[in-house]
């Protein structure tokens, strides 16, 4: 068990332990109280639960069925009942919905074959070859379920290429910036934020 800003997360040898960018993510969260809010990847459930203390709803899902046990009993334990779980990939969950703020801690680790691990606790920092699959299917979804002036918030790696990832939240509509960066040993772990339209 962790402690977090008044929060007490129950942690799964199966489940992304909140580290260095959970936290990073937590401590940057842009939120305002009528957001209904998207969490992918919610691990834990330590963002979802810490957003959940200031906005109307959130949905939080994760691939990970360990993970939606795991934040399950987090939620009751931290009293947040203004979060629902949904198991699936990405965007799969909330087909046809939108929201004002969708976030999502990556897995945003450049992995070989021969690099991924044989369990549940792989898609958490997997993310291929280069380190944008997963961040690239996300930004090819998101468009689609988030509302006029919604906002973005995710992390990643300076291994996976930031630069990239503004230029393509730029092509589909949103201005984007780094917001926070945190140096760890081999790499700089950033958050980025971007707001659909003018």
């Amino acid at each position: 068990m962790l402690e977090y800003n008044g929060l007490f997360i129950n942690t799964h040898p199966q489940v992304y332990e909140p580290a260095e960018d959970s936290l990073l993510l937590a401590n940057t969260l842009e939120l305002s109280r009528k957001d209904v809010v998207l969490e992918i990847g919610t691990g834990t459930g330590i963002i979802a639960i810490s957003a959940a203390r200031k906005v109307a709803r959130v949905v939080a899902t994760d691939i990970n069925p360990w993970a939606i046990h795991c934040a399950s009993k987090n939620l009751i334990a931290n009293r947040a009942f203004n979060v629902e779980l949904r198991e699936g990939n990405l965007f799969e969950p909330v087909q046809g919905e939108k929201f004002d703020l969708i976030v999502f801690n990556t897995p945003y680790l450049p992995t070989e074959e021969d690099e991924m691990l044989d369990d549940d606790l792989n898609s958490a920092w997997d993310g291929g070859i280069n380190g944008r699959e997963i961040i690239d299917k996300f930004l090819d979804g998101l468009r689609g379920h988030i509302r006029e002036g919604g906002r973005v918030q995710l992390v990643q790696s300076s291994l996976s290429d930031v630069d990239r990832t503004l230029e393509r939240l730029e092509q589909i509509g949103f201005q984007a910036s780094v917001i926070a960066v945190e140096k760890c040993f081999f790499e700089e772990i950033v958050v980025i934020s971007g707001k659909l339209g003018p």
